[in-house]
């Protein structure tokens, strides 16, 4: 049985051959060891998304022999990950890329020289990540920490508990990944002022700026108490020292499949057990993912970067990334996206793919896509607007092998309704040629994710729905509303501009998408009965 390991792939290549699986054409202990002399890239964030394409594409530079040093990993949040996961398995990843037809690639990534709890209480592990960033040799940090690692306030605004502590203690014992990234660089700005760029990966609107204003915060907050100079601040909003570009990342690495796990075992792979930390991360040392991925980063470097352009990656200006970002986020995904999501709620799906078999939810979704989104859809030019979404339709959605669920996108959905869908809806509005009251499929997604809300599917069966924010109050709206009911709060919600940003009712929607409420209210199978009207009747007419 193989295990994962540099020994084995080395002393049992032809076996891991023989098992479909490609290794690394290149001196991992030549690698480690440049790394150690002089550190090029350090990642904060050892999940799964690191792991499966940002780790995967440096790999290609060094198959390729174009990058001599490999990636430090370091984790800020869940150091089992480190302990558990990186160091067990000599810092390799089983990389399973699947598609929708049902073929499987693998390979071993091998591009992590070094893994670090970048946690203070480890000494070494510090003193470690500490001379990393002392060293001018550094290039970039990078970040997939999701977008609440930026977060420094509760949403009252008062500064979180652990963030206070970190301001009154200072630079010396950094606790929240903001301040100890601040930290690290205090300790760079201390060894000369060395020039570097952070650069955040996570899939969240405007990344490089939420980091760029936690670390420039706690900066600030430090130098008034004293712990730090004003020099200091004045290093990091120097732009031509330090940057913090924007970027646009879209690829789906979802918890560890068993179908994978079971696959592998029968290929002779063992020691692929799934892992649950003590902080609920699902990890294993295989990583399954969809062949689709897109990295678009803003071209602003103040010390170099590995040409991870041949790798796939694509680099650009800021204007461009936020084109990209927003033809994603508001026409030809993130909107299919939610639409699918809560109506999988209502309908009793566990699976994305399940529902693009299901033939009136697919052509809901292409609805929402091809024909309301496509026609306001903002083309950034580096890629088709319609090219990418017959990928997400086609492929990335309709994978039967990517355990992606409707109830892990409907989290909160407060949050995201307005963009997901107002945005297009605004477009509407400023066209001239365009009407938004003859919108149909966004007003029906609308109006599912306020029958969603009930937390009563579609047979009249209560289920609780995904975690938000706002769902309690939104609940509260509807108070009294059930199956059957004449009667609802629901408008209360349609009129909410915190949510929307937008009075739907004076542009002729708000009466529309609460109509399609109450037909999705008159009782068991109403959800399915209305979707297969208004979406049927689109096809039928030929749209």
């Amino acid at each position: 049985m193989l295990a994962l390991s540099v020994k084995s792939i080395t002393e049992e290549a032809e076996a891991w051959k023989a098992a479909g699986v490609e290794l690394p054409k290149f001196d991992a202990a030549r690698i480690a060891a440049n790394t150690a002399e002089k550190p090029q890239w350090v990642h904060f964030g050892a999940g799964n998304i690191f792991r499966g394409f940002v780790a995967n594409a440096h790999q290609k530079l060094l198959d390729g022999g174009r990058a001599d040093t490999g990636i430090i990993a370091a984790e800020s949040f869940d150091f089992e990950m480190i302990d558990r996961v990186y160091r067990p398995f000599d810092n390799l990843t089983l990389l399973v890329l699947m598609n929708a037809a049902g073929e499987f690639r693998k390979s071993i990534v091998a591009s992590v020289a070094e893994a670090i709890a970048a946690d203070r209480g480890r000494e070494a592990d510090y003193r470690r990540l500490t001379e990393i960033f002392e060293n001018p040799s550094l290039q970039m940090a990078s970040f997939t920490i999701t977008e609440k690692g930026y977060s420094l306030t509760a949403p009252g605004g008062a500064y979180l508990g652990i963030v206070e502590q970190d301001i009154a203690q200072g630079p010396a014992s950094p606790v929240h990944v903001m301040s100890l990234v601040a930290s690290l660089a205090h300790r760079r700005y201390l060894k000369g002022a060395h020039p570097m760029t952070f650069v955040s990966m996570d899939n969240c609107s405007h990344n490089g700026d939420k980091l760029k204003r936690g670390v420039l915060t706690i900066a600030g907050e430090w130098a008034k108490k004293g712990f730090v100079d004003r020099e200091f601040v004045a290093y990091l909003e120097d732009e031509s020292r330090i940057a913090f570009p924007l970027s646009m990342i879209d690829k789906i690495t979802p918890r560890p499949s068993p179908d994978v796990q079971a696959e592998l075992l029968t290929q002779g792979i063992g020691g692929m057990d799934v892992i649950v930390t003590s902080k609920n991360t699902y990890t294993a040392p295989f990583v399954n993912a969809e062949i689709s991925e897109y990295l678009v980063i803003e071209d602003k470097f103040t010390n170099g970067r590995p040409p991870l352009e041949e790798a796939g990656i694509i680099f650009t200006d800021k204007d461009t990334v936020n084109k990209v970002e927003t033809m994603k986020v508001t026409t030809c995904l993130n909107p299919l996206h939610t639409a699918l999501a809560v109506t999988g709620c209502l309908l009793g799906y566990t699976l994305i793919a399940d529902e693009m078999r299901d033939e009136t939810l697919r052509r809901f979704a292409e609805t929402i896509g091809y024909k309301e989104g496509l026609p306001v859809a903002v083309d950034p030019g580096i890629i088709r607007p319609e090219r990418f979404l017959d990928e997400v339709l086609r492929e990335r959605f309709a994978n039967p092998f990517i355990p992606d669920t409707p109830q892990r996108i409907a989290t909160d959905t407060s949050q995201k309704v307005g963009i997901r869908f107002v945005e297009t809806i605004k477009a509407y509005v400023s066209r001239e040629d365009l009407d938004p009251a003859q919108l149909t499929a966004i007003p029906l997604a609308i109006a599912a994710w306020c029958r969603y809300l009930l937390g009563v599917d579609d047979n009249g069966r209560p289920f609780t729905p995904s975690p938000d924010p706002l769902l309690d109050t939104l609940q509260s709206r509807l108070s009294g509303t059930a199956l059957g009911s004449k009667t609802s709060g629901v408008r209360g919600i349609l009129e909410d501009e915190s949510i929307f940003g937008i009075r739907l009712y004076d542009i002729g929607l708000g009466e529309k998408i609460e109509s399609l409420f109450h037909e999705m209210l008159a009782g068991p199978g109403a959800v399915r009965a209305t979707l297969e009207k208004y979406v049927n009747a689109q096809s039928a007419a030929g749209i």
